[in-house]
């Protein structure tokens, strides 16, 4: 510990060593000490959670060229290197001691040369530049659901971008003493060329779950390097797994039923499903559009958004379909944008921002022109796909008052979504937790597109839509949501949602804004004022519920040849997606509990049930 104290006081002036030592938890001394000694930083700032700190971090980004001021107060704008655009899945890894095993779903490494190849790259990766300090907290201040966090960065970019996401942790660190149950990360840039990382062959991001650790070290981009989101969930699945609550990809929204009544719904979408749209549907309220905790307190599932701020995919964003994300995107408040296209008056620009782009500009790849090329050929779009905003929950007009509250809200339902042409109907009811569990979120699987991958109809099973942040074996993580509810009288209930489905054509048989009703009708559901018509699949609305549905909040003629099509139960497709999964539990998942198999079972056996007495295709109103 004298070693400790002799490097703190070394590093740190006399007001950041104060600073440090004011919080008395001598693992967060050591942690901070020893990465003083691996990255040889010239000096350390200490952030508290003062609006002081914050400033510092905010001009500190734009004096190293991080961020680039924008012509709006408060919006500033990063990129990332051209090779530096997304999530590194490949080079981020678990951590695991010799003997231990994750599953084969689950990209790991040997521990001990793990630890020692990411510490050689971190090694001296601050010589010259100053460390920053910072303490956050996962969930509300002062909760049941709270997780003091510290991250160790030499990015401002970063740093600036925890501070929007998140809430500020300094006085939760000096209520939790000097107890060791906290998360840690450390991050580097590495080394630097034209203000992005430049050894991106050596990008690592190894997550030690022992330890409650990150490391990220070779890279810029947010998913890589923002410790607290998504390698936060990682650790957090881990934790929740032991400690008997859940951790999962979901947004948590109000919906607001008859009466002023607000329902809260939690929902996981794999991307380009729907997720954030959902979120923000019109007229609801949010809690958050990304990651939520789970605890069951006093009888019910109470949920929370561990973060306090939206880091979103800025593409399609425009005044039309995303109002409120667009007007904060537009007005003062504080944003960073991240690989978007500037032009000449430091204007952001974004693809499918509802107007016309210009021809040139400065973007990730430089400058940037209509036509430009990278050194393989590929057109370079003006701005990238992935581009990036963050900004506060606060700054929106349809937060939720709830947003901070301690306790959670109670989670009244839950949606899953995936991208599904042909075999889902647009919403449907489980019959019970269970089935929900098993044949909605573990059964979850989403279609590529042509635009994105070259070859459209692809499915993808991803499990709950969290398959890429499990931390723990596919089938313990199924098991830990099955027993979840075990002693709470009254469980969410599950729903799936389809906002994709497709006629014979490939014509969309929804409206964008018809997702907005499918969640109306959840809400009446869990609150038991309406009824619903029993299916091989699941419990789906009657015509005349959603007719009333559509035309008091979008004011739409809801037609029964509409209500037909869309609601016909599908019964040779909905037993390819069971083969198809089951398959997939069968040969690749060593642990799946024997559960998901005799629900498969059921399942097959009321449709084959169903068509024998029926057809392949099962009119709704032949089901009342």
């Amino acid at each position: 510990m004298c070693k400790v104290k002799e490097i703190l006081k070394e590093k740190l002036t006399e007001e950041h060593y104060k600073r440090l030592t004011a919080l008395d938890n001598p693992r967060m001394h050591e942690f901070v000490a020893d990465a003083i000694e691996l990255t040889g930083a010239a000096s350390v700032y200490v952030c508290t959670d003062s609006e002081a700190d914050r400033d510092y971090i905010r001009r500190q980004a734009v004096k190293l060229g991080e961020e680039i001021q924008l012509n709006i107060k408060g919006h500033t704008c990063h990129f990332d290197g051209y090779n530096d655009q997304a999530r590194d899945k490949a080079r981020t890894k678990y951590l695991l001691p010799a003997g231990s095993d994750l599953g084969a779903s689950l990209n790991s490494i040997e521990k001990h040369s793990g630890v020692e190849e990411v510490r050689s790259f971190l090694k001296d990766s601050m010589v010259g530049r100053e460390m920053l300090v910072l303490f956050f907290c996962l969930g509300p201040i002062d909760s049941d659901f709270s997780i003091p966090c510290v991250q160790i960065t030499d990015s401002p970019y970063v740093a600036h971008s925890e501070s929007i996401l998140y809430r500020g942790g300094y006085e939760q660190f000096r209520k939790i003493g000097s107890s060791p149950d906290f998360f840690r990360f450390i991050h580097s840039e590495g080394e630097m060329e034209n203000n992005v990382s430049k050894n991106i062959d050596k990008r690592r991001v190894y997550i030690d779950l022992e330890e409650d650790l990150v490391y990220s070290v070779n890279t810029q981009y947010g998913g890589n390097t923002i410790g607290l989101k998504k390698l936060a969930l990682r650790l957090a699945i881990n934790k929740a797994s032991q400690d008997g609550w859940l951790a999962e990809h979901m947004f948590v929204l109000g919906a607001h039923g008859p009466g002023r009544r607000v329902t809260y719904f939690a929902g996981a979408f794999p991307s380009a499903c729907g997720k954030t749209s959902t979120s923000m549907l019109p007229g609801q309220t949010i809690i958050g559009d990304d990651i939520a905790y789970f605890k069951k307190k006093n009888g019910m599932i109470k949920c929370v958004n561990v973060e306090k701020g939206i880091f979103g995919i800025i593409q399609d964003v425009n005044p039309t379909d995303d109002a409120i994300i667009y007007n904060a995107l537009t007005n003062p408040c504080e944003v960073i944008f991240s690989n978007v296209l500037l032009d000449d008056e430091q204007k952001p620009h974004w693809l499918g921002m509802g107007s016309k782009l210009p021809t040139e500009g400065t973007n990730h790849s430089g400058q940037w022109h209509e036509g430009k090329t990278d050194d393989k050929g590929n057109k370079i779009t003006a701005s990238h796909k992935n581009a990036r905003y963050c900004l506060n929950i606060a700054d929106l007009s349809n937060r939720d008052p709830l947003i901070d509250d301690p306790e959670g809200v109670p989670a009244g339902g839950i949606v899953y979504g995936g991208r599904d042409s042909d075999t889902w109907v647009p919403v449907e009811e489980a019959f019970s937790w269970e089935e929900g569990i098993i044949l909605k979120g573990a059964s979850l699987e989403s279609e590529t597109t042509a635009a994105t991958l070259g070859q459209e109809g692809v499915r993808t099973f991803n499990l709950m839509s969290n398959l890429d942040f499990l931390s723990i074996p596919l089938g313990r993580y199924i098991q830990n949501n099955l027993d979840f509810v075990n002693g709470i009288e009254k469980p969410p209930l599950i729903f799936s949602v389809n906002y994709f489905l497709k006629n014979k054509d490939g014509k969309y048989l929804n409206d964008m804004a018809d997702k907005l009703i499918w969640i109306l009708w959840a809400e009446l559901r869990v609150n038991g004022d309406v009824d619903a018509l029993v299916t091989p699949t699941g419990l789906i609305p009657k015509y005349e519920d959603l007719a009333e549905l559509f035309k008091k909040h979008l004011n739409k003629n809801y037609m029964k040849e509409q209500y037909i099509e869309q609601f016909t139960i599908r019964i040779p497709q909905n037993l390819a997606k069971l083969e198809r999964v089951e398959k997939i539990y069968t040969e690749k998942v060593s642990d799946t509990p024997q559960i998901v198999f005799d629900t498969f079972d059921e399942a097959r056996g009321r449709l084959q049930e169903a068509r024998d007495k029926q057809s392949d295709y099962i009119s709704p109103f032949d089901l009342e």
